[in-house]
């Protein structure tokens, strides 16, 4: 897998799709190497259009577009793959699923999870959550010390994930990450361009 810093993570926040879409673009422009749509309370319809709008944002700033746990949105899209957490479908079973040219990466929040993901074939491990975070989702808190036992345990990219900012962003350097994923700090932005091209400055000073 191309190393890719910047992973950007979607989160709607009730915006318009107008706005949503605005703020996709934007964190293109700003450097982001990496984009993951995540909803959870879409019907399939509405979140293959969304992909779909979004996928052509990507694909004209030549950004991997990923889907959240959907294998049939992904394929429906065209997209470069999946993240998968660990009450979605095994990276095995999508793997075979989606054929090898696919990035597949899986959530993993112990050094078990990570050891289970690189084996069943894995592209990449998100770790987290290092901070507390805002999104609508279920966290785990993941010591840094932890996020730096995985990464020396495994052979493919970690990326940390979990209230990480331009501000706290430092405190990954240790673990020697390969790159740090991020919702809010770029979908709350007052200014998602600047936003992203300031936290990509300062996780440029962090990865390995």
């Amino acid at each position: 897998m191309i190393k890719r810093p910047l992973y950007l993570v979607t989160d709607a926040l009730n915006y318009s799709e107008e706005e949503f879409l605005n703020r996709i673009e934007a964190a293109c422009q700003g450097g982001v190497d990496l984009v993951q749509l995540r909803e959870k309370q879409l019907s399939s319809l509405q979140y293959f259009q969304r992909a779909f709008a979004v996928k052509q944002i990507t694909d004209q700033y030549q950004i991997p577009l990923l889907i959240d746990d959907r294998l049939d949105i992904a394929q429906a899209v065209g997209a470069a793959g999946v993240h998968l957490g660990q009450k979605d479908l095994p990276v095995e079973v999508a793997r075979e699923i989606l054929g090898p040219k696919a990035i597949i990466g899986a959530t993993a929040k112990t050094l078990d999870q990570a050891r289970l993901a690189v084996e069943q074939g894995a592209d990449y491990l998100g770790v987290g959550a290092i901070f507390p975070t805002t999104t609508h989702v279920e966290t785990v808190r993941t010591s840094v010390e932890t996020l730096k036992t995985i990464k020396q345990a495994v052979n493919i990219p970690v990326y940390a994930i979990g209230g990480l900012n331009v501000d706290n962003v430092a405190t990954v350097k240790p673990a020697g990450v390969d790159g740090v994923a991020v919702v809010s700090a770029i979908m709350k932005a007052t200014d998602s361009k600047r936003a992203t091209q300031q936290l990509r400055g300062k996780v440029l000073s962090v990865v390995q």
